[in-house]
């Protein structure tokens, strides 16, 4: 077994620990954007060295709003990590995704207002391509992983990632529906931006917690209806993870590795030296 952390779970609501991790250390990560959601607990899954991060903190007390997502992924980079599993609740915009069914979708959309998804700025720019934001290889990983443990699971599809902390209006609900999105949630697509520039592999398995406001029999979304569904799949996800811990190759053939190649247009030259010592993690491979 390898001691480095090249594994990262990023667990959302309802998955705040992963049961059968072994070896476990609380590691705190200073970072230049701030704290993180909290320690990384690192620890042994699957025999493979992993970093868990509960996404809104102890006790659940970060909306999605809230989060540093900065902070989130480049602390996982800081370990060493190149693969993230995130897990995430999600509500159903189509009626095929049932409550308790998870989903590995392969798009996002973006309905969030302002927020900061991007390490760049302050005298560096970069555009990394964003055209396909999770990583194929990995999706498929945690799709053959769902399957291998019996879940009921759907392979692609759009995430709608909205602003929250409320739930979507039924006009909005309707309209995504029309649009042909599949799921909607409040974290994943910040997430997946800034993992893409960090050159790290990233997934989601979005658990489906109810029909969002659209289905005539849940035409109001209440967290109790979501929270009996959360705990239904919690055990559902953490054997998915531990499956896809366990099939993870140690080696990366995908683009997501080099992510950065040809993204960074500033002349390094003209980069400011604090922003070439604060992003070294990301950007060091590219700038001396």
């Amino acid at each position: 077994m390898s001691d480095a952390i090249t594994i990262g779970i990023i667990g959302g609501s309802g998955l705040y620990d992963m049961a059968e991790l072994t070896d476990r250390e609380e590691r705190q990560v200073e970072t230049p954007f701030g704290d993180p959601s909290g320690p990384y607990l690192i620890g042994t899954l699957r025999g493979k060295r992993v970093a868990f991060l509960a996404r809104h903190g102890a006790g659940h007390k970060l909306m999605p709003t809230e989060l540093n997502y900065r902070a989130n992924i480049f602390g996982m980079k800081v370990l060493g990590v190149e693969f993230i599993l995130s897990a995430s609740a999600v509500g159903s915009l189509q009626e095929r995704y049932v409550p308790q069914h998870l989903v590995i979708p392969d798009q996002f959309f973006d309905r969030t207002k302002g927020r900061i998804s991007t390490f760049f700025g302050n005298g560096l720019v970069a555009h990394v391509a964003f055209a396909h934001p999770v990583c194929g290889s990995l999706g498929q990983v945690a799709y053959d992983s769902c399957t291998s443990v019996g879940a009921n699971v759907h392979r692609g599809g759009t995430y709608v990632c909205m602003e929250g902390p409320q739930f979507s209006t039924l006009a909005e609900s309707k309209l995504y529906r029309s649009w042909g999105m599949d799921i909607i949630g409040m974290t994943n697509l910040q997430e997946a931006k800034l993992a893409r520039e960090a050159e790290i592999c990233y997934a989601t398995i979005a658990l489906v917690t109810d029909y969002d406001c659209w289905h005539p029999d849940h035409d109001s979304v209440t967290v109790d209806m979501i929270i009996q569904n959360l705990v239904a799949n919690a055990k559902t996800a953490q054997e998915v993870i531990a499956e896809a811990v366990g099939r993870l190759p140690y080696e990366r053939t995908c683009e997501c590795a080099n992510a950065l190649k040809h993204a960074i247009l500033t002349n390094p030259a003209a980069v400011p030296d604090r922003v070439k010592k604060d992003l070294a993690p990301i950007i060091g491979r590219y700038m001396r």
